[in-house]
């Protein structure tokens, strides 16, 4: 049976790190196979993985939008737009060997993102039987499960850096997580960035005032920006790496 974990987090607190870091102890584990989405517009999840992303269901989606006015059309004669569309699905699943990965992209038109959204759902439902585990990096906030795009989470881990306000706004989502019929067995919190990893008593007493399952503090860690600004993946970090070693331990209380 399928599981789903969701993670969610204001923009910017390293809800993307933690994401790529759980999908690469899922392998580690042998709880494979993994389908990681990357369902953030601004997506950068396969770079945290170390995977080369040619297409995406956003760039999908603007070649079908620009199919009626662009010389030559990107939709090859005597194919329709549906079937267009269908083949060139199945070419933005990027395989792997332990993990498949669905990038849902950006789109470059204006307006809203309901058109992408509608076709992340149905590919998302499309694999993920074939899967232990889908791994979905939200956007900012809950919208992909307020909106149906996920119908069903078993797991909800909430990012927050160390920060107060961090945790308020995680609280927030935290409320809203409850208040939907997603199915969610846990929903766990994660404060990332805490100095020497430790989290102030006034961070605590935050989450201790919201209900929230606190299941680690994770430090500061220099060597994931240094990785960051060379390009190395984060997955690449050493196995005694502050940062990993405590994530990963506390990723072994989990049920899944």
């Amino acid at each position: 049976m399928t599981q789903t974990i969701a993670l969610a987090g204001k923009g910017g607190v390293g809800k993307t790190t933690v994401c790529g870091l759980l999908i690469q102890y899922l392998c580690a584990k042998n709880q494979g196979p993994v389908l990681a989405v990357d369902a953030d517009a601004n997506s950068n999840l396969n770079e945290v993985l170390g995977v080369e992303v040619e297409l995406t269901l956003g760039d999908i989606r603007e070649d079908v939008a620009r199919s009626d006015i662009a010389d030559p059309s990107p939709v090859p004669v005597g194919m329709t737009k549906q079937e267009f569309a269908e083949m060139k699905f199945a070419d933005a699943l990027v395989e792997g060997d332990d993990f498949d990965m669905l990038v849902m992209g950006r789109t470059q038109g204006r307006g809203c993102y309901c058109y992408v959204n509608g076709i992340l759902t149905a590919q998302v439902a499309k694999y993920a039987g074939n899967y232990r585990y889908v791994v979905v990096d939200n956007e900012a906030g809950m919208e992909h499960i307020s909106r149906g795009i996920l119908p069903k989470v078993d797991t909800v881990i909430l990012v927050s850096d160390c920060s107060r306000r961090g945790v308020q706004a995680a609280a927030r989502i935290f409320e809203l997580t409850k208040s939907l019929d997603i199915g969610a067995k846990e929903i766990k919190l994660i404060i990332n960035r805490a100095p020497g990893g430790v989290a102030s008593e006034g961070v605590l007493e935050e989450v201790r005032k919201a209900g929230m399952d606190l299941l680690c503090v994770l430090p500061h860690d220099d060597t994931i920006y240094e990785y960051d600004s060379d390009g190395i993946p984060t997955v690449n970090l050493p196995g005694d790496d502050p940062f990993k070693k405590t994530l990963f331990a506390a990723l072994d209380k989990l049920t899944f």
